[in-house]
């Protein structure tokens, strides 16, 4: 089993490239073209959390879990800070904006996460899913240690099962307001939720048994835009076009 240094934050580099994103509730499906950018081997671990944030640690290898999506984006401008970074999040009380010219570590976007997840594969596993994911199939009834199964092409670990990734993406303004996106499934899931295109999502305070996070980094042109993410595309997903479905209320346009 790999080792992983309890401050270090191991990263890959994953090469420029393209990905098509498949939204299976509003039926739309967007291409996005990604710059190169680095992402975690290992989504954080209770060890690397508690070194960085004042919190205790009990499995020291096993991932971070009942972490909010607040509490990873602090994390994130912690470890930035503890190795000399400038940090890519900014907060306005609890509002987060994102500099994307930061070369912080941050969380990946939804589009990010699901090229590095596939690795070049155009399946929903990028192999037999009993070899690279923990799930229900295993009877485990806990997170496990990072790195016990097979690792992807671009050799990261754990994408898929074990626990749920928090991404920095919204999930659904329209609908969901603040909810943001999290992806890979997790140990007490089936193989139907344990795939590289399944989304889900939850409030950036919530915390969950079965979701954590792993880190990104790289710096991007535009401050307010980058790998498949946009503020100009946030704004305009707050507000429903077509038909709504029976029993949703969306969001509504201001009339000023």
């Amino acid at each position: 089993m790999p080792a992983i240094d309890s401050i270090e934050i191991e990263m890959r580099r994953i090469p420029a490239g393209s990905v098509t994103l498949h939204d299976a509730r509003r039926k739309v499906q967007r291409f996005v073209e990604l710059e190169a950018f680095e992402i975690g081997v290992f989504t954080i671990t209770e060890e690397q959390l508690a070194e960085i944030l004042p919190v205790p640690s009990r499995h020291l290898r096993r991932p971070a879990i009942g972490v909010s999506w607040q509490r990873a984006v602090h994390f994130c401008n912690a470890a930035s800070e503890w190795e000399g970074l400038d940090p890519a999040y900014r907060f306005d009380g609890e509002d987060v904006t994102w500099d994307a010219t930061s070369e912080g570590y941050r969380l990946p976007t939804e589009a990010e996460w699901e090229f590095a997840c596939r690795a070049g594969s155009s399946s929903p596993h990028y192999a037999p899913l009993a070899d690279a994911a923990w799930t229900s199939a295993d009877g485990v009834s806990t997170p496990q240690d990072v790195g016990g199964k097979l690792p992807n092409l671009h050799g990261l670990f754990d994408t898929l099962g074990n626990v749920w990734e928090w991404c920095w993406d919204l999930l659904d303004p329209a609908r969901y307001g603040d909810y943001r996106v999290f992806r890979g499934g997790g140990y007490a899931d089936d193989a139907w939720s344990v795939r590289a295109g399944v989304r889900r999502g939850g409030g950036p305070r919530m915390a969950h048994e079965d979701l954590g996070f792993r880190v990104a980094r790289g710096a991007f042109d535009d401050p307010d835009a980058a790998q498949g993410w946009s503020v100009a595309e946030d704004r305009e997903r707050v507000f429903v076009d077509g038909p709504v479905p029976f029993g949703w209320t969306p969001l509504t346009r201001p009339t000023r």
